[in-house]
This record gives structure tokens, sequence and C-alpha cells, in this order.
């Protein structure tokens, strides 16, 4: 059991942190705090909401897993993780609190396991997700492969991330951006321009 509910609508910024307006930051968990926020999230959309039970929703995986944590106001609103296995991450466990959603957190979430995932130069990136959210990650390059399965009960589909997506993101961050000028080198050139024509002036050329 993998990728449950994702939301669309965000936007990522750098340096680790992914922010959309209205103070929402995405991080990695670092500590047993930060993680026990996470579960407390899963366990509320997974099994209070879905019926998923508790001894599905958190499995073995989660002490190999590399968890990220949605907060906003420092309110934890949302969680996911990322498992490696055999070189491929397995994005799943995507999970936003009901009273916030439809505010970009989900979107804000993949993005940031996606870009940890894409540093480790993982041979593909997948994940399994509910039916109902299938389209929320065809708009993030995603395409389903293979039939509806069941996971604790609920129809899923396995996605990946295309190659085109993938191939297009890695090289938006190969390109390196463009060389900013140095006031003080525009201030030398100047000072030598005029330096080169009170010369010339002097000398009658």
């Amino acid at each position: 059991m993998t990728v449950k509910r994702g939301i669309p609508n965000g936007r990522a910024s750098s340096h680790g942190i992914h922010s959309v307006p209205g103070g929402l930051k995405v991080r990695r968990v670092r500590t047993r705090e930060e993680l026990q926020r996470a579960f407390a999230i899963r366990l509320r959309v997974f099994v209070r909401e879905q019926g998923v039970p508790r001894d599905v929703e958190l499995d073995r995986d989660d002490a190999r897993a590399v968890h990220f944590l949605a907060t906003m106001g420092g309110r934890a609103v949302g969680t996911a993780r990322v498992v490696m296995n055999d070189g491929k991450a397995k994005i799943g466990r995507m999970a936003v609190l009901k009273g916030c959603r439809r505010k970009g957190i989900g979107r804000v979430l993949v993005r940031r396991a996606l870009a940890w995932a894409e540093k480790r130069g993982v041979a593909s990136i997948y994940l399994n997700a509910q039916v109902p959210v299938v389209g929320f990650y065809e708009k993030m390059s995603f395409r389903a492969v293979g039939g509806t399965f069941r996971e604790a009960g609920i129809p899923h589909r396995k996605m990946i991330l295309t190659t085109g997506a993938r191939a297009n993101r890695l090289s938006k961050r190969a390109v390196p951006g463009p060389v900013k000028k140095v006031p003080g080198a525009r201030r030398a050139k100047s000072r030598r321009a005029k330096a080169y024509l009170s010369s010339t002036l002097k000398r009658g050329d």
C-alpha cells in the first residue's frame, strides 16, 4: 500500500524547503517528533477516514523510508515518504488533512519527493495511486501502467514518471543560470575606458 490522496496546485522553491503562498513549508523529517506528527496525519486520513488497518498503514518500510512533512503556520498538515527498492524510488503514503486539501500541499509534497529521488540518480520513480487521484498524478507527468488492483481493499493503479518528463526535469536542473555581472567589474571597465579616452585625446590620435 502506497500513495493515497494528493492535492494539486503548488509551487516549489529551493534549499530543501518547498513553499507556496500561505506559509506552507515541506521539509524532510529529521526528528522522532516530526515522524510522529507525520504518522498522526496518516492515521487520521487512512485509518480513520478510509478504514485501512493500522498495522497495514504503519509498516516495516517506515523504518528505512525518507519521510517529508508539510506544515502551515507551524501545524502539520501533510506527509509523504520515499522508499528505495533496488535502485528505484517508490513514492507513497501521501496524505493531506481533510480541511487543508485543494491548497497545493499534495503537489508540493510530490515535487519534494521527486527532487530528493532524482538527486540520487535512481533508475526509475513510481507509485501506487488510488484510482480517484490518478488524474492528479497524470498532471505531474506520471503514467498509469497495468490494470487496477487492490491494496487494503482500495482500488489502485501503478504509475511511473514518464521518461521524457524525467529527462526534462533533470535537464532544467543541469542548465546553468545566466552569469551575473559584478558591479565592481563594471566600474573597473568604465574607469579603463575613460583612462584610454583621456590618453588618446592627449596624444592627438
